[in-house]
């Protein structure tokens, strides 16, 4: 039989606290049933009894709250857990235990914090429920604030009135950013990574308030969640960066390999054009193909030789280069240390494209350079293709120099025979001539030219490649050039050898052209006269001249065993008053003197080859006569006549 419950006068009331624990009341409505309990007369049947249910009605709801708390919490870090087990997004990770002990201990904000070794601080990382943007961007010194007080203890810290305690060493523009948020009560837990703290989870109020163990105990469970995901985020950032890294030497060293394979097929193709016998033109092209640019090379004097461009680039560079232009001296200094280097070398940069040189050697002597032109960077092994190339290019000039000395071998041995006095037998002479397009039954005239810089070696080589001297013998005998062609060219030959002095060289010269002659056996004594003739023009100072032979003969009689101090008192003693007074005034006294006498003494034809009025002549001859006297004797006539050429010859001011 089951047992009866007896049911008496407490029994509504017991059912209403029944009613109140199963709804979850506040602890308010259990405190307000105990105070009608205890209002009720002392007398009263069951009073004791029923005061005695509602304080264990109000135990028994306490612990339900704490149990609930537990759970909470416990649920807190489960999904905590969860999360750090299952999410990769580091930020949404702290972002998520932020708010989770928000929540759990019902507060108004709360917050991360880092530490970065380099400035030594730590830096807001995650905050939820902040009002101030401020608030993100606080920073805590390590000495300063809850950080250095935590950072000594590794031990939860709480206060319930922050900006009030007097424990640590206060920040002044972390108290600002506090008061700013209107915190009050604060508790920090640190993240704590193998001994070292990592960074800080704070929970905060607007109002003074402690928290209990428990909430603590859960606080530095998630902060335990969030050390774990700080320190997995940064062991994945590091297994990135080294995945990255390896990636990089992965495709460096495939791009290397690629590069390696490219210079080989370079490298393969040149060898066996030059292995076909291909022109250097040719070359050029291909190297210029090869490396995406366009490539020149030049000869020794930097005259142009071969140059190639790549199919759509365009070298604005190469198309304006001269000998002499505006990069002339970069050049020449790229040249110098490309030579002493064995290695290529930038010579300048001009309107985004690049010019890189690289000299040409052939034994112990300079065959010329290799120019590249391109606008983007070069790699290594790019610059290496370009110099082995440039050493094909090499091979190729000093094969054509080698091929060019057989061909004139025979010219130079027949034209040294002609200026020798032992010559030949004529017949024979004339029969190697006429091979070379020379008629030696015709008039002839040697060209004689001496050159500064010892040029007169490359000018022989240069000059069988320009038209005018075509069917002409050339060559360098004891530092001369020497052209031997049919009298009627001469003039076609001193012009050309002149012009291409100027324009390529640009260095001092001084020469000679002779009369016609119509035997061989002339020839000898003539290149003997015409050697004393250039000993004559250096000691005269003529440069930049190739003058006749006719016109070079009195003063080769007259001053050939002069040296150049002699000429120059004859010349001060007979026309020097002349000369200072035209170079101190800038007059033409000289000029208009040497003019008069060309014109056999008549006034009217002299102003007429100057361009000036007659009354103009006569005024300029009586200023000349007052500084060098009167020049009616025809010994004097002839003295003034002779200094005025010589100095005309010499280059007058």
């Amino acid at each position: 039989m089951g047992q009866v419950i007896r049911m008496d006068s407490n029994e509504a009331p017991v059912r209403e606290l029944i009613e109140l624990l199963h709804q979850g009341a506040p602890a308010d409505e259990f405190a307000r049933r105990l105070a009608d309990v205890d209002a009720w007369p002392v007398a009263s049947p069951g009073r004791s009894e029923m005061v005695e249910t509602v304080r264990m009605a109000m135990a028994v709801r306490n612990r339900l709250e704490l149990q609930q708390e537990r759970e909470r919490g416990l649920l807190a870090v489960i999904e905590s857990a969860q999360d750090l087990s299952s999410r990769l997004d580091l930020q949404g990770l702290l972002s998520a235990i932020v708010s989770r002990a928000r929540n759990l201990l019902g507060s108004d904000l709360a917050w991360l914090s880092t530490y970065e070794a380099d400035p030594d601080e730590f830096h807001v990382l995650v905050v939820d429920g902040a009002l101030k943007q401020s608030t993100s961007a606080m920073v805590a010194r390590r000495d300063r604030g809850v950080a250095g007080l935590v950072m000594s203890t590794r031990l939860p810290f709480t206060t319930p009135d922050y900006l009030a305690d007097t424990r640590f060493a206060h920040d002044s523009r972390l108290d600002d950013a506090f008061r700013e948020e209107g915190i009050a009560a604060l508790v920090g837990v640190p993240l704590i990574w193998n001994g070292d703290v990592i960074g800080f989870l704070f929970v905060a109020d607007r109002y003074h308030r402690m928290h209990t163990a428990q909430s603590i105990s859960i606080l530095c469970t998630l902060a335990t969640h969030g050390a774990v995901a700080l320190k997995n985020a940064r062991d994945f950032e590091g297994v990135s960066a080294a995945l990255a890294r390896a990636d990089e030497s992965r495709a460096e060293l495939e791009r290397h390999l690629r590069n390696i394979q490219a210079a080989a097929d370079a490298h393969e193709q040149i060898m066996s054009l030059l292995a076909r016998g291909a022109s250097l033109a040719t070359l050029c092209q291909s190297m210029a193909e090869l490396l995406r640019g366009s490539v020149l090379v030049l000869d020794e004097a930097a005259v142009m030789v071969s140059k190639g461009s790549a199919s759509g680039y365009a070298s604005d560079a190469m198309n304006r280069y001269a000998p002499h232009a505006e990069h002339s001296a970069d050049l020449m200094r790229a040249m110098r240390v490309s030579r002493e280097s064995g290695r290529s070398v930038v010579a300048f940069e001009a309107a985004g494209e690049t010019c890189r040189v690289m000299a040409v050697i052939g034994g112990d002597d300079i065959l010329g350079s290799a120019l590249l032109f391109h606008r983007d960077g070069l790699e290594e092994v790019a610059i290496r293709t370009f110099e082995r190339s440039a050493s094909v290019i090499g091979v190729v000039l000093l094969s054509q120099q080698r091929m060019e000395a057989t061909r004139n071998r025979n010219a130079s041995a027949l034209l040294r025979s002609l200026v020798s006095p032992r010559q030949d037998d004529p017949a024979l002479l004339a029969n190697r001539a006429e091979q070379h397009g020379i008629d030696l039954a015709r008039p002839v005239s040697l060209v004689l030219v001496e050159m500064d810089g010892a040029r007169a070696g490359y000018a022989a080589r240069r000059f069988g490649s320009l038209t005018p001297l075509a069917q002409a013998l050339t060559d360098d005998i004891d530092g001369v050039l020497v052209v031997l062609c049919a009298a009627s060219r001469a003039a076609d030959v001193r012009q050309t050898v002149a012009t291409w002095i100027e324009q390529e060289l640009r260095c001092g010269h001084r020469g000679v052209v002779s009369r016609p002659v119509s035997a061989p056996a002339e020839i000898p004594a003539l290149y003997a006269t015409l050697r004393r003739a250039l000993g004559v023009l250096g000691r005269m100072g003529v440069h930049g001249q190739i003058l006749g032979q006719d016109e070079l003969a009195i003063y080769s009689t007259l001053f050939e065993t002069h040296d150049r101090a002699s000429l120059a008192n004859f010349l001060d003693a007979s026309i020097g008053p002349l000369l200072t007074h035209d170079r101190k005034r800038g007059s033409e006294l000289a000029a208009t003197l040497l003019a008069y006498f060309d014109c056999n003494q008549n006034a009217k034809t002299t102003g007429q080859r100057l361009g000036i009025h007659v009354n103009t002549v006569r005024q300029r001859l009586a200023s000349i006569e007052d500084l060098v006297g009167h020049w009616g004797q025809a010994s004097r006539a002839l003295e003034l006549h002779i200094a005025l050429r010589l100095w005309s010859l010499s280059g007058p001011a």
